[in-house]
């Protein structure tokens, strides 16, 4: 199984990514992780550091000739903002994680909260969604994202975001990921912790700023009759079994039936604002506004890249459950097997 852990603080030396359980012998290098740390950075909206950052993602380990040998890959990005890492903070933020941390965790600076907290956090998860997203395309598995609305604007968004700046304010909205070629099986409905659609909605759940998630029509099937949700299921020897709709995003009694994997997700707007609201000061207790720091005004189409990383690697692990994961042949050679069996 696929697994992996992030170390690292926003403005502290670096961010570090550990990932187990890649198959050996996948073809990988940095060039496939740097895309998806660009397309993470950009977005009408995005704060003043992103002119600064330009996340490259090192590979310390786990990778030998341009292969994958089967052992922990280790990556590392580089923080070129550090400038803010010792300047202590005592105004909290409404949103954030500032004060339930900081009673948490017993801590007078609440730095030491957000510095973690942060969404800079992320690049890790887009850095191990890369690896992810390759191995996934060895089996004509692919990724996309798509912001569906910002503000409540399904378009023109940007007059709502330059709203926003100039007001001091943020904005949140909607994106959708969709994950095409899976194939019939992925997942399991034996164990709650083994449903897909739980795993997925999990992960996406897990990005900073996200509120609700659903598959498929998600919400919307709870205002229609079961005749008009359903997707009637079809089989010709030719096209093999199929749908003429997907209102269940992909995924029925936690497993994946073929159809295009759908998720979407709703995100809030972010919470550290120009024009801040009314606090409380952490060390004095005192009534104070809260502490501004360097932030974006619109980080959606960021997230959705975010999304898209969280679903793959979940795809991905769930994949590698269902046909192995020591090595990329032999898991191809199950893979195949199962094709034919399942398309007879």
């Amino acid at each position: 199984m696929l697994r992996y852990l992030t170390a690292g603080e926003s403005h502290g030396k670096a961010l570090v990514a550990i990932l187990d359980g890649c198959p050996a012998n996948l073809p990988l290098s940095e060039k496939d992780i740097v895309p998806d740390l660009a397309r993470r950075q950009t977005g009408y909206g995005r704060g003043g550091r992103m002119k600064i950052e330009k996340d490259n993602a090192e590979i310390l380990s786990g990778v030998r000739k341009g292969l994958t040998i089967g052992s922990p890959i280790a990556l590392y990005i580089p923080n070129r903002s550090t400038e803010f890492f010792n300047i202590p903070i005592t105004q909290l933020r409404p949103g954030h994680a500032d004060l339930a941390g900081a009673l948490k965790y017993n801590q007078e600076d609440v730095r030491n909260i957000l510095e973690r907290a942060s969404a800079r956090e992320t690049a890790c998860r887009v850095a191990v969604g890369a690896v992810a997203k390759k191995l996934l395309s060895q089996f004509g598995i692919k990724l996309s994202s798509v912001v569906l609305e910002i503000a409540g604007k399904k378009d023109k968004w940007s007059k709502e975001i330059d709203k926003a700046r100039e007001n001091g304010d943020t904005v949140g909205g909607i994106f959708e990921v969709q994950v095409t070629g899976s194939p019939i099986g992925l997942g399991s409905y034996a164990q709650w912790d083994l449903r897909l659609d739980g795993r997925l909605a999990g992960a996406v759940m897990a990005i900073p700023a996200i509120k609700g998630v659903e598959i498929g029509l998600g919400f919307e099937a709870a205002k229609r009759f079961g005749s008009d949700v359903h997707d009637a299921i079809f089989y010709t020897k030719k096209e093999g079994w199929s749908r003429k709709t997907n209102n269940a995003g992909g995924l029925e009694g936690g497993i994946t039936n073929g159809e295009p994997i759908v998720v979407r997700a709703a995100m809030k707007p972010i919470s550290t604002l120009l024009k801040p609201l009314a606090s409380v000061d952490l060390k004095t207790r005192k009534s104070c506004l809260a502490h501004i720091e360097r932030s974006d005004i619109c980080a959606v189409e960021a997230a959705a890249v975010v999304g898209e990383a969280v679903v793959a690697i979940e795809v991905a692990n769930a994949f590698l459950q269902k046909f192995g994961s020591d090595n990329l042949r032999d898991i191809k050679t199950a893979f195949n097997s199962y094709l034919k069996r399942v398309e007879a």
